[in-house]
């Protein structure tokens, strides 16, 4: 028997927290797809537990002890809505992308960031297939001095994009989240094959 929506959701967000790839395979269904991976190194746009597991590798790459604790859901059965906090310290570069390329790299501040989230889940076949968000970015980027700019936040910045840093950080991110995708696959063959 499967788990309610409100299961699947602690399930999809405590996937997000540890990379848990059993996790990922229990509660993401193969055709999942994630509207936000438009910001996310490329591997976080591959359907299916993949995805998942390369967005959190993603996260867990810029934010140390990251906890997405649940304050609210609601659902329809076809649809659960989720109210959240993430919470974590800035310890890496976090490393925005659009349409695959570098965007922004914020260097590792050691700020804490503490912010709420709304996430809205499509359910088929008892998983998660689907995932979109209004998030409070400008609260996280203020959290992390980017947002009104912080000088020194600013200069590292700056100085991160001239030098070739934020280019090679967003390469290290991105083989991160694909090699932590790439897991996903052979976990679950792997599954498969002891099933």
């Amino acid at each position: 028997m499967g788990m309610d929506p409100a299961g699947l959701a602690r399930g999809l967000f405590r996937t997000l927290e540890t990379g848990d790839p059993a996790l990922a395979v229990e509660v993401v269904h193969e055709d999942f797809r994630n509207r936000e991976a438009v910001e996310a190194p490329p591997a976080c746009a591959v359907p299916g537990p993949a995805g998942v597991l390369a967005s959190s590798a993603w996260l867990r790459s810029a934010f140390s002890d990251l906890q997405l604790p649940i304050l609210d859901t609601a659902g329809n059965g076809a649809q659960v809505w989720v109210r959240l906090r993430m919470q974590g310290r800035h310890t890496g570069a976090f490393v925005r992308f659009r349409d695959g390329a570098l965007d922004q790299a914020i260097p590792p501040t050691g700020r804490e960031i503490d912010f709420e989230q709304i996430h809205v889940l499509d359910l088929r076949d008892g998983k998660v297939i689907g995932h979109e968000a209004v998030r409070d970015d400008v609260t996280m980027l203020g959290q992390l001095g980017v947002f009104p700019p912080a000088p020194a936040t600013a200069l590292r910045m700056l100085t991160w994009r001239v030098t070739g840093r934020a280019a090679q950080e967003a390469a290290r991110v991105a083989a991160r989240a694909a090699d932590s995708g790439a897991g996903a696959a052979a976990w679950s063959a792997g599954s498969a094959d002891r099933a």
